[in-house]
């Protein structure tokens, strides 16, 4: 079992960054890709980034590339979400989520094997 907490979410302006962090806790001496998607209100689920678990390989959603940077800290077990040029439609639910395959980018959340609860970025105008 992998447990996963997300935390850094909040109100900004329009413009403004974040970084949005997500500990990982539990069986972390197996190696996992991890992702990060959104949902917000009335949406359905949508991938943002992922990261292998060298860190060597990134993928980004198309709405989000060249605002967005994640990363990974392999010895705090950490992975982060820069958030930078934040925009309203970027308000969502952010969730970090584990992926068993450790050499994947994967988009499609059903892949994901472990889910943080999530953290709240509201992005006013």
């Amino acid at each position: 079992q992998v447990q996963l907490t997300e935390s850094g979410g909040g109100l900004v302006q329009a413009g403004g960054s974040l970084r949005l962090s997500c500990a990982a806790s539990g069986r972390t001496f197996t190696s996992y890709a991890m992702g990060w998607f959104r949902q917000a209100p009335g949406k359905e689920r949508e991938f943002v980034a992922a990261i292998t678990w060298s860190g060597f390989t990134t993928r980004y959603a198309d709405s989000v590339k060249g605002r967005f940077t994640i990363s990974r800290d392999k010895a705090k077990n950490t992975v982060y979400l820069q958030v930078n040029s934040l925009k309203p439609e970027d308000t969502a639910v952010y969730y970090c989520a584990a992926n068993r395959d450790a050499h994947t980018t994967s988009a499609n959340s059903g892949t994901y094997d472990y889910w943080g609860q999530g953290t709240q970025v509201t992005v006013a105008s």
